[in-house]
């Protein structure tokens, strides 16, 4: 057999949850690999994000939340004026990027990573929208309208979560595999 007509399965929880029967996902070999490359990708993109800010000195969120034009740029201005609330917020970024980006590329609490990464990616959106009338001090990458690269990646970041490859090559395989040897020793 071709090793990209090889299939892999995994057992698929939630449908047999929700419908009592053992149900089992196949991937070929190909559509494995591609997803695993892409979450891979998308995670050394955002870990390498937040280990630039760490390594940039006097790095703040700051001047993005003050070009903030959209639904949020109420809260941006809150955060901005009060400097606590503002170092709390670029701890949070760094070092959520760095999380998130490890757990993607290791395939660690994937699930988690990739939902975590699309919440903070979708605010990083809802915060500079390419929308018709809003104009941004900024240079901008490439000409948009209504979506870009953030929205793109947010919407990557949830087929992650759809698709759990970290199930069958990643850290999770192997979470998995030790807390179901542990539940037949239970047993």
């Amino acid at each position: 057999m071709p090793l990209y007509k090889k299939q892999f399965r995994y057992r698929n929880k939630k449908i047999e949850r929700m419908k009592g029967i053992k149900a089992f996902t196949t991937f070929t070999t190909f559509q494995l690999t591609t997803l695993v490359l892409f979450r891979m990708l998308i995670g050394w993109q955002i870990l390498y994000e937040g280990i630039s800010k760490l390594l940039i000195p006097n790095w703040s969120s700051a001047v993005f939340l003050r070009e903030s034009q959209w639904i949020l740029s109420g809260f941006s201005n809150w955060i901005i004026s009060h400097d606590g609330v503002l170092q709390m917020v670029d701890f949070m970024n760094t070092w959520g990027l760095i999380a998130i980006g490890l757990g993607l590329i290791l395939g660690l609490f994937t699930r988690v990573a990739a939902i975590a990464g699309a919440a903070l990616v979708f605010i990083y959106y809802l915060n500079s929208p390419p929308l018709v009338g809003l104009e941004y001090s900024l240079p901008a990458e490439g000409n948009c309208l209504i979506f870009n690269k953030t929205l793109i990646e947010a919407v990557g970041l949830l087929i992650l979560v759809v698709f759990p490859t970290s199930s069958i090559f990643g850290l999770d395989m192997f979470i998995s595999r030790f807390t179901k040897s542990k539940n037949k020793k239970e047993e």
